[in-house]
């Protein structure tokens, strides 16, 4: 299972001395606890990407801001936070593989402009969860509706 691989690897981290794994590995079970409090379940696999994903997005949004206040080395710290997280998820999917789908989608929900975008959205988003990114995929959707 997937936590019992993120225990191993903090394990590991620890004993080679990764400082950068060893925090990342902290906050991440850190914030799968806290989710577990919250909801008052026993994590899925699926519960556990949605928290590693949830922990890209932020570290994406913090190294803009970074980056936007001249702090490359914080940025660059959390592009190594991301680099660990990114090693538990699925592969991910292609933009091709995207945009195929969501022309099969957009064909089957006869959704015809970005006014129908939620028709389109929902189902690419089961389709692709934890494979893609939700901005990607929105900014593919909003691309194809707007054909």
């Amino acid at each position: 299972m997937l936590i019992e691989q993120i225990d191993n690897d903090l394990v590991a981290a620890v004993k080679s001395k990764e400082e950068t794994t060893i925090s990342t590995l902290r906050l991440l079970k850190s914030a799968i606890h806290n989710w577990q409090i919250a909801t008052q379940k026993e994590p899925q696999e699926a519960d556990i990407l949605q928290v590693i994903q949830k922990g890209i997005k932020s570290r994406r949004d913090s190294i803009e801001m970074y980056k936007q206040g001249g702090r490359g080395e914080l940025a660059q710290k959390e592009e190594g936070e991301i680099a660990t997280l990114e090693k538990y998820l699925p592969e991910q999917a292609s933009d091709e593989e995207i945009r195929a789908k969501v022309k099969e989608i957009i064909s089957q929900t006869s959704a015809s402009g970005v006014q129908d975008m939620g028709k389109v959205m929902g189902p690419i988003m089961n389709e692709f969860k934890g494979k893609a990114d939700g901005a990607l995929v929105s900014k593919i959707v909003k691309e194809e509706l707007s054909k």
